[in-house]
């Protein structure tokens, strides 16, 4: 009896999909420093030879997917902005957007923040995170008025958001009939909140700004 052979599809142009694909089944079983490049080939059906046409390392196997992850938000945030014309609730949007990413792409957040990544050994990671946060920066901008608190107010909001996130990936008690829709209208409130903070300290300078007329402190959430 001849036994069935493995389907040699992946060695073209299905090889890099294959691989990602093992590799993040790996990731959401073990960790993004749970497993070897070996082991992504196993799980592929292909020879440990093969990813060397595409992959240098196991990190460079994670940067691609890293960077499909980040290009994913995007393409979520982008959506969840269509929803409204005001910048209050589409960044309120942006933080359930956030959420709802982790929460549905578990390994593909892992990889992006947990792997440890260097931005500096793989620009094409820094890139596509400069991108996100263009497309990210002109909406925070129509509350802040200026870049710089444009950004302050990004990095409140997202870290609100990665903190939910992660609260709702570890179970902790609490909506236990609809987890993802109470961590999703948290982060959306949060996000108000912040937007709201961040308008009544732009309106209201200080007294010695006001008397040396030098512009109100920049819009922190430490």
């Amino acid at each position: 009896m001849i036994g069935r052979r493995r389907s040699t599809g992946q060695h073209h142009g299905g090889l890099r999909k294959a691989l990602e694909e093992a590799a993040l089944a790996l990731v959401a079983e073990r960790g993004p420093h749970g497993f070897t490049l070996a082991e992504a080939c196993r799980r592929a059906g292909v020879s440990v030879a093969a990813p060397y046409k595409h992959f240098a390392d196991r990190d460079a196997l994670l940067v691609s997917l890293a960077v499909k992850g980040y290009q994913e938000q995007d393409r979520r945030f982008t959506e969840a902005c269509s929803a409204s014309e005001d910048p209050t609730e589409q960044l309120a949007a942006l933080a359930a957007a956030y959420v709802r990413f982790a929460y549905e792409e578990q390994a593909l957040f892992d990889i992006m923040f947990n792997a440890g990544l260097d931005k500096t050994r793989h620009p094409e990671l820094a890139e596509v995170v400069h991108a996100l946060f263009d497309t990210l920066l002109p909406i925070a901008r129509r509350v802040t008025g200026t870049e710089a608190a444009a950004f302050d107010l990004l990095i409140c909001m997202a870290s609100a958001a990665h903190g939910l996130a992660f609260f709702l990936q570890e179970g902790l008690p609490g909506d236990v009939q609809a987890p993802l829709a109470a961590a999703e209208e948290r982060a959306a409130r949060t996000a108000r909140a912040l937007v709201e903070q961040q308008l009544r300290e732009a309106s209201s300078p200080t007294t010695e700004d006001s008397e040396h007329g030098r512009e109100s402190p920049r819009f922190s959430c430490g």
